[in-house]
C-alpha cells in the first residue's frame, strides 16, 4: 500500500514538468514570431521613408512646373493641341467639287452644305446661281441619269427646284405615286411599297412619274401573296379619286376611261397593259377592247412570298422579259412600242395580305442592255 501511495504522489510531479516544458516551447515560438515581426516592421518603415522622400520629390517637381507655367503665361501646365485653319478660297473650287463628289448621296451633300458657307452658299466667283454643293449635285445627276431618266426628273428652276432635290428624286425614281381602288395603301408611309387592305378586292398601284419611252429598264419587285406585276400606258389625266371600289385594268366597264387618256405617242402597239401573275405564272394583256390570258407562254412559273420578280422592258427591241430571283424565265411579250409605266395589282386573302415593294435593279446582260 505504501508503494502505491508513493507512485501516486510522483505522478503529479511528472505532469507538472510536462506542462512547464510545453509552456517554454510556446514562449520560444512567440519570441521568434515577435523577432520576425520586428524585422518586417523595420523593412516597412524603411519603405515608408522612401515613399515619403519620393512624394516630396514629386511635390517639388510639381511646384517647379507650376511656377514655370505661371511665369510663361499664368496658366496651368496642360498639353497644347495645335489647330490649323484652312482658307478654302485659296483652293481651286474644282478640286473641292471633285472631292465632294465622292459623298455620293443627296443627304450626304446636304449635310456638307450645312457645315459651312463655303459649301452651302452661292460661290462668289461663280457666274452660276448655285453653291458648290449644288454644282456637285448637278454634275452627279447629269453623269448618272440616262436621257430617259432625265425626262422623268423635275427641271431645275431657280428659287423653286434645287439640284439637290433633283438628285434626291433620281435616287428614288421608282415609287408608287398613284393608288387606284379603295383597298390599297402605302406600307408604313413608304411610297416604294404598297399593301392590300380589303379581303378579295383588287386594287392597283402605278409608278406613274417614271415613264419609259425608249431604251431598257429593269425593276425588281419583292412580293408577298399573289400580286400581278406589269406595265401600263401612262394616263396622267386619270382621276384616282374616282375609283373608290375595286380596280383593275381588265375591267371592261373601265375601258372607255382608259382609252380617253390615249395620246399620239402611244404608237401602233395595241398592248396597253400587260402583266405577270405571281400565283400561277400566267401572262395577261389587253388593248382595252378585249383581253387575253396566255397559260402556255415559255416562262410560265408560279412564285411564292419572299420571291423577287424582275421585269426588263426593252423598248429598243419591244420586249418584256420576266425574272424570278435573278433567274430568267423568258420573254413574256414582244411587239411593244410607245410609253409605259410599272404597275402592280394585289388583293388580300383570308390567309395572306398582298404586299409589293419596287426598286431599280442592275440590267441583266442577256438582253444586251448596258445600264439602269
Amino acid at each position: 500500500m505504501a508503494d502505491d501511495g508513493r507512485a501516486k504522489r510522483l505522478k503529479p510531479s511528472e505532469d507538472g514538468g510536462a506542462v512547464i516544458f510545453e509552456r517554454e516551447r510556446r514562449i520560444a515560438e512567440l519570441e521568434s514570431e515577435i523577432a520576425q515581426l520586428r524585422i518586417r516592421t523595420l523593412a516597412a518603415n524603411q519603405e515608408v521613408t522612401q515613399l515619403r522622400g519620393r512624394n516630396a520629390e514629386l511635390k517639388s517637381e510639381n511646384d517647379r512646373l507650376r511656377r514655370r507655367g505661371q511665369a510663361e503665361g499664368n496658366h496651368d501646365v496642360l498639353p497644347v493641341v495645335m489647330t490649323a485653319t484652312v482658307d478654302l478660297s485659296c483652293i481651286d473650287s474644282g478640286v473641292i467639287a471633285q472631292i465632294s463628289s465622292f459623298l455620293g448621296t443627296a443627304r450626304e451633300l446636304l449635310n456638307l452644305a450645312l457645315t459651312c458657307k463655303s459649301f452651302g452658299w452661292r460661290q462668289p466667283v461663280s457666274t452660276l446661281n448655285w453653291s458648290l454643293v449644288e454644282d456637285v449635285a448637278r454634275q452627279a445627276v447629269c453623269s448618272r441619269a440616262t436621257d430617259d431618266e432625265m425626262g422623268c426628273l423635275p427641271q431645275y428652276v431657280r428659287g423653286a427646284t434645287t439640284w439637290l432635290s433633283i438628285l434626291h428624286r433620281h435616287e428614288h425614281l421608282l415609287m408608287f405615286d398613284v393608288l387606284l381602288g379603295i383597298c390599297i395603301e402605302h406600307r408604313n408611309g413608304d411610297k416604294t411599297a404598297v399593301c392590300a387592305t380589303g379581303d378579295l378586292m383588287c386594287s392597283t398601284a402605278i409608278s406613274s412619274s417614271y415613264v419609259m419611252k425608249s431604251g431598257a429598264h429593269f425593276a425588281e419587285f419583292l412580293i408577298t401573296g399573289r400580286p400581278c406585276i406589269g406595265i401600263v400606258r401612262p394616263m396622267p389625266g386619270l382621276e384616282a379619286g374616282a375609283y373608290q371600289k375595286d380596280f383593275s385594268f381588265y375591267y371592261s366597264s373601265l375601258y372607255p376611261d382608259f382609252l380617253a387618256q390615249r395620246s399620239d405617242d402611244w404608237g401602233n402597239s395595241d398592248v396597253h397593259a400587260c402583266d405577270f401573275c405571281c400565283y400561277d405564272g400566267t401572262m395577261s394583256f389587253t388593248n382595252w377592247d378585249d383581253y387575253e390570258i396566255d397559260n402556255e407562254w415559255e416562262g410560265k412559273e408560279s412564285c411564292q412570298s419572299g420571291d423577287t420578280v424582275g421585269l426588263l422592258l426593252n423598248l429598243d427591241e419591244g420586249t418584256l422579259t420576266v425574272y424570278r430571283n435573278n433567274r430568267r424565265l423568258g420573254v413574256m411579250m414582244d411587239g411593244l412600242s410607245g410609253p409605259y409605266c410599272w404597275y402592280v395589282s394585289l388583293y388580300k386573302s383570308q390567309t395572306v395580305t398582298g404586299t409589293v415593294s419596287i426598286k431599280r435593279g442592275a440590267l441583266p446582260d442577256f438582253d444586251g442592255a448596258t445600264r439602269t
